[in-house]
């Protein structure tokens, strides 16, 4: 889904984005300019930002497991 329509960025995009390093809604606002025109999206970033850490805490925790 879109998130940001000024930007036309997807909640796709932000979840890679996530997976590139980005940790804060800061790096979003820099690296994606999600949030940066209207702003009407913020809330919404947010939370795929959040989802999205915790979804790569999740892989990072199961390969730890699996590796040892």
């Amino acid at each position: 889904m879109i998130v940001c329509v000024c930007r036309r960025v997807s909640d796709h995009r932000i979840r890679e984005a996530v997976r590139e390093g980005a940790q804060t809604f800061e790096a979003l606002q820099r690296e994606l300019g999600v949030a940066t025109q209207c702003g009407r999206c913020a809330e919404c970033a947010c939370q795929v930002l959040r989802e999205a850490q915790q979804a790569l805490a999740s892989e990072e925790e199961a390969l730890a497991c699996l590796q040892s």
